[in-house]
This record gives structure tokens, sequence and C-alpha cells, in this order.
């Protein structure tokens, strides 16, 4: 765990961003719809574009960025007892393979939640794949029966 850094990223550093979200894609056997160059240009537009929104912390090692996470901010509506609301999402959490397993997915998770709390977010919601399930029971999450979602099927791609 030494020469780890958990930080906000920097405008500079989402071109790498946007390579590990491109590789995370590649792992898991699905197809780009794109090429990566792109992507990357893609990617990084609208990480500044949504930077009021969406805020990307980052890991890195010595100089190197190996692992991402983004917390989505989503403005609530207000209540007589509470002007000002906010909740987050967990969201894009990935360690490159090689930094797995070793506490640093959860130190991110954790470095997040700070933020979240810091920005007084009433809670934080993650949707997670089967194997970090227990990686976020530890930091706190736990399921909820009033949580509930839906797929919406649309046939054009949001705006």
């Amino acid at each position: 765990m030494d020469n780890i850094t958990i930080r906000p990223a920097e405008p500079a550093e989402l071109d790498v961003v946007a390579d590990l979200r491109w590789r995370w894609i590649l792992e898991g056997g699905r197809q780009p719809v794109t090429t990566r160059e792109e992507f990357v240009r893609h990617f990084a537009n609208w990480a500044a574009e949504h930077a009021g929104s969406h805020r990307c912390m980052v890991v890195v090692r010595d100089d190197a960025v190996i692992g991402m996470a983004w917390l989505a901010v989503v403005q609530r509506v207000p209540t007589p007892t509470a002007l000002r609301r906010a909740s987050g999402d967990l969201q894009c959490v990935y360690v490159i393979p090689g930094e797995r397993d070793g506490g640093v997915g959860g130190r991110l998770v954790e470095a997040v939640l700070a933020r979240a709390q810091d920005l007084g977010l009433e809670r934080v919601t993650v949707h997670s794949s089967p194997r970090a399930i227990p990686a976020y029971a530890r930091r706190g999450f736990a399921s909820s029966p009033r949580l509930l979602h839906t797929r919406v099927r649309r046939s054009d791609p949001y705006p």
C-alpha cells in the first residue's frame, strides 16, 4: 500500500481515466461501439461538461493512475425540514487487475464516502457486481427494501 495517493482527478488525467474505463469494458468481454481514440475524446469532453455533478477520484501509485471511482451528485427535492438536499451514486469503481485484492479499492471507496460526507449528502447508493458486494458491505452499504429500480427500454439512445 506504499506510495498510494487517493485524490480528485486532475483535468489533465481524464485521458488516463478514460483509458481505465476502456480497459474495464474490454476486461468484461464487451465490444466497444467506437474507437479508443474517439471514446477518450468523448469521455474527456463528457467529464468536463459534467464536472458539477460527477466527481472523479483516482488512486495513484507513484505517478501512475491505477484506479478510479465517480461520485454522481443528484440534487433532491426540498422539504420543509431541509431546503437543500442531495444524494450520491457511487459509479465506475475500477482498479487495474494487478492492484486488486490488496485493499486499494476499499480505500478508494472510503475516500469517496468521505467526500460525500464533506458535501453533506444524505445517502450514497451503488450498483455493484456480485463480486464486490462484500467489499461495499464492509464499508456500510446495505440492501434496502425501499430502494427499488426498473430498467427503461428506449429505442433511441439517450441524447
